[in-house]
C-alpha cells in the first residue's frame, strides 16, 4: 500500500520537474519561488480537471483505492454511491 502511494507522489513530482521545468526556480527569493510553485500546482490541477471532464468515462483507467477505502473493503463495509452520482434536480 505504501509503495502505491509513493509511486503516485513520485509521478506527480516527475510531472512537475520534467513537464513544467520545476528543477530550477525562476526567482531568487523564497517567497517568490513559493508563489511560482503554488501557481504551477494550480495550473497542473486545472489541466487534470479539464482532462477528467473531457475524457469519456469508459476510456478512463480505474483509480486505485485510497488507504481508507482499502481498509473499509477489508472490513466488508460497502462502498458509498451517493457521491458518485449526479444530482437530478
Amino acid at each position: 500500500m505504501e509503495g502505491e502511494l509513493r509511486a503516485g507522489i513520485e509521478g506527480t513530482v516527475s510531472e512537475f520537474v520534467n513537464g513544467h521545468g520545476m528543477r530550477q526556480a525562476r526567482y531568487r527569493s523564497r517567497a517568490k519561488t513559493h508563489v511560482q510553485h503554488v501557481l504551477t500546482a494550480i495550473a497542473v490541477n486545472i489541466e487534470r480537471v479539464h482532462a477528467e471532464q473531457t475524457t469519456p468515462t469508459a476510456e478512463r483507467p480505474p483509480r486505485t483505492p485510497t488507504a481508507l477505502q482499502s481498509f473499509l473493503d477489508r472490513q466488508g463495509i460497502p462502498r458509498p454511491t451517493a457521491g458518485r452520482t449526479a444530482a437530478t434536480s
